[in-house]
């Protein structure tokens, strides 16, 4: 195994993502696709007005990832494990050909509609850089209340944790981080408290929905967000689309996970960077490459030096 796909969630979003895509039929084919199951075109959906609608984001960030693995694909490049961080698991989803795109738009909207409507203001996401898993994980205990819910979401690297909350349980809690070290702590660009409790109705309603859908065996590696395994079957691979909404994101270890498993070169779908980064940090001797700081050209040249 050498190759790994690597798709990016929310968070990674820029204005324009969508119109600075490879010129490529495959993408143009994929845009089309998105903007027939939308009922309006796709395009519209990367202007600074409208990322700031997680529905929006969600939705374009799916287009994007899906777009580029298709034209990769076309030209040749062959991978067997995929991964993405949170919506960024969808199109690991498609790719691996478990769900079909009509499929993942569909359920993406639905998570992102209920996410924004759950929590439309007084929550969201923070990183703090420099702090472990269990010093957070202390900080977050002693902030956390019924009135100021927070929660210890993502781990991205040892070093990098994702909480997820309310305003006020995050700010408590960023600045006892400061207090004790942090390198960094601060808010994202996310305005929803993705990957906690608090989202639980999102992940019973979609299990709800894909019980409803006719899903695929994958046809390659997908590794979970929730658990960070290698999932060879569809039931599981659903159960991890549905749940993560609900469940920190082990990202360090699903991709040591494919690390393990020999995958040599990570191709991280655009717009993203910090998968790449990430990757690169925690993996010296694994090649990395973000597509949407490259090219296309680059990433097939990588491709074909592995094949």
């Amino acid at each position: 195994m050498t190759i790994a796909f690597l798709f990016p969630g929310q968070g990674s979003q820029v204005p324009g993502m969508l119109h600075s895509l490879p010129d490529h039929l495959n993408v143009t084919r994929t845009l089309d696709e998105a903007s027939t199951s939308l009922h309006h075109d796709v395009r519209d959906l990367d202007s600074p007005e409208a990322l700031k609608s997680t529905v929006s984001v969600q939705l374009a960030l799916l287009t994007a990832g899906v777009a580029v693995a298709r034209a990769l694909a076309a030209e040749g490049v062959k991978t067997e494990a995929v991964a993405g961080l949170s919506v960024g698991a969808f199109a690991a989803a498609v790719h691996s050909g478990v769900i079909t795109f009509p499929q993942a738009i569909q359920l993406v909207r639905q998570r992102a509609e209920m996410m924004t409507a759950l929590y439309p203001t007084g929550y969201g996401l923070a990183a703090i850089i420099g702090l472990t898993e269990a010093q957070v994980s202390a900080l977050v205990e002693k902030a956390h209340t019924a009135v100021t819910p927070v929660y210890v979401g993502n781990i991205n690297a040892p070093r990098q944790i994702v909480i997820a909350g309310s305003d006020a349980g995050m700010t408590r809690v960023l600045e006892a981080a400061k207090k004790i070290g942090a390198r960094k702590a601060a808010r994202l660009e996310v305005s929803v408290p993705s990957h906690c409790p608090l989202l639980e109705p999102v992940a019973a309603a979609l299990r709800v929905t894909l019980e409803s859908m006719k899903l695929e065996q994958p046809r390659l590696v997908y590794v979970g967000n929730v658990k960070a395994r290698a999932l060879r079957a569809a039931a599981p691979v659903a159960e991890d689309l549905a749940s993560n909404i609900a469940h920190g994101v082990r990202w360090h270890d699903a991709t040591t996970v494919l690390e393990e498993l020999g995958c040599r070169l990570f191709l991280e779908m655009p717009p993203g960077h910090v998968l790449s980064d990430l990757a690169r940090e925690a993996f010296p001797d694994v090649k990395t490459l973000a597509i949407g700081q490259s090219t296309l050209k680059t990433a097939l040249h990588l491709a074909a030096r592995l094949a």
